[in-house]
């Protein structure tokens, strides 16, 4: 048993946020037992952590980055889609078939990855098993509660990153096996998206994921060029979506979408069919995607939204920068886009950085009692003039917020 003395935050529901001031909570094997003003007597002699004016809110999930890409951060962000794949994005890729730069790579993508917060995650790798299996390895040891995605390219890519459908297939399968009974990061079916994968392939994974009893990570309607794409490269499909649902991978687990900007109304029922996360990641829709998700009108259709910091097509790995840019253009979408958009409130969009993405890693993401406590404390936000509340400093933070003003961070109840 602990006991932490802060601010303490977290999201009530979507719409309001929980502010509890100079309060103490009460962890016990790495679960919250409860909030209280004063230290209740039957809990007076249990160790104490006193962060005094700081904020502790809950640890961020990001449900959609990737892992090599973190080397071309802040990089080649004024090119869209197709040609920052092309001369950004596939390059560096490639340099994962060499481990030893791998494991350089992904030390120091996991290492920012906790500095800013960020202890769970749903994460892309590359073609190449070794160094995706190194990264699950570390995740897994370091405590990540998560996913890694082996990534399958069997068509539309360069020579060295397209793979033999047999091959791939056969990897893959060997990563489910190896990493299937991980405690902590856990492997996920990582087709890149339709127009990298032909129908073979497709139809492959999707009998893995009956096998193995494992979901699906993908883009989906992330741009107009992909969405064309892949319409033309599977013409017996009307939608992005029903190209995986007839492979049968949304049927074994979550299933997990980057972006989902130019949905269709089929796209949105399927996903609301199986209860799929639709990711929202701003920075990088507005550097190399050129779109807005319409999340005001999902989240009021009851569709699951997280955030993905989508690194390096997004430029900070912090997903709380999210939260701040997922409200901005929202503004701006239902702006320009008045009919059916609303702009979204920042208690929603930190509800969906926390608490409605921790339901894929098993109680994680508030602060109520009975929730895992995967927790960081906040502070160095007020100014001289004016002390902020709880509930500014979340926002604050979301909005200027560095890793520096990180002073904790806690995984199952273990500061860090």
């Amino acid at each position: 048993m602990q006991l932490i003395h802060a601010d303490i935050v977290y999201s009530q529901d979507r719409e309001h946020l929980a502010a509890h001031p100079d309060s103490y909570i009460a962890v016990e094997k790495g679960t919250v037992k409860g909030i209280w003003p004063v230290i209740p007597e039957e809990y007076k002699d249990v160790p104490l952590a006193d962060y005094g004016e700081g904020t502790l809110i809950p640890a961020f999930s990001d449900l959609h980055v990737h892992a090599p890409q973190y080397l071309n951060r802040g990089i080649g962000s004024d090119l869209l889609l197709a040609e920052w794949l092309e001369k950004c994005t596939f390059p560096l890729e490639m340099k994962f078939a060499d481990l030893e730069f791998a494991k350089l790579a992904y030390d120091v993508f996991i290492d920012d990855m906790i500095a800013n917060g960020t202890l769970h995650a749903c994460v892309y790798g590359t073609i190449h098993s070794e160094a995706t299996s190194y990264l699950i390895e570390q995740m897994d040891r370091r405590g990540i509660k998560g996913f890694v995605g082996k990534v399958n390219m069997d068509r539309s890519a360069p020579a060295e990153l397209t793979e033999d459908t047999e091959r791939s297939v056969r990897e893959t399968e060997a990563f489910l096996e190896k990493f299937g009974g991980n405690k902590n990061t856990r492997p996920l079916l990582t087709p890149r998206f339709a127009p990298s994968c032909t129908r073979e392939l497709i139809g492959a994974l999707g009998r893995l994921g009956q096998k193995y009893g494992v979901g699906m990570q993908t883009h989906l309607v992330e741009s107009r060029w992909e969405a064309e794409q892949a319409r033309l490269l599977f013409p017996q499909c009307s939608c992005d979506t029903e190209i995986y649902e007839r492979a049968g991978l949304m049927d074994n687990g979550p299933v997990i979408g980057g972006h989902f900007i130019f949905p269709s109304a089929e796209d949105i029922r399927t996903m609301e069919k199986y209860g799929g996360y639709a990711v929202n990641c701003p920075d990088a829709t507005v550097s190399v995607i050129a779109g807005i998700m319409p999340s005001g009108a999902l989240l009021d259709r009851g569709i699951k939204i997280g955030l993905g910091s989508d690194v390096s097509a997004g430029h900070h790995i912090g997903v709380y920068t999210q939260a701040a840019r997922a409200v901005q253009l929202s503004k701006l979408k239902s702006f320009y886009e008045p009919d059916g958009n609303r702009p979204i409130t920042f208690p929603e969009a930190f509800w969906m950085a926390a608490k409605q993405s921790g339901e894929l890693f098993g109680g994680v993401g508030s602060l109520e009692p009975g929730s895992v406590f995967d927790a960081i404390v906040i502070g160095g936000l007020s100014d001289a003039a004016r002390k902020l509340s709880p509930e500014q400093t979340l926002e604050r933070f979301c909005y200027i917020g560095t890793k520096e003003n990180i002073k904790a961070r806690y995984i199952n109840g273990q500061a860090l």
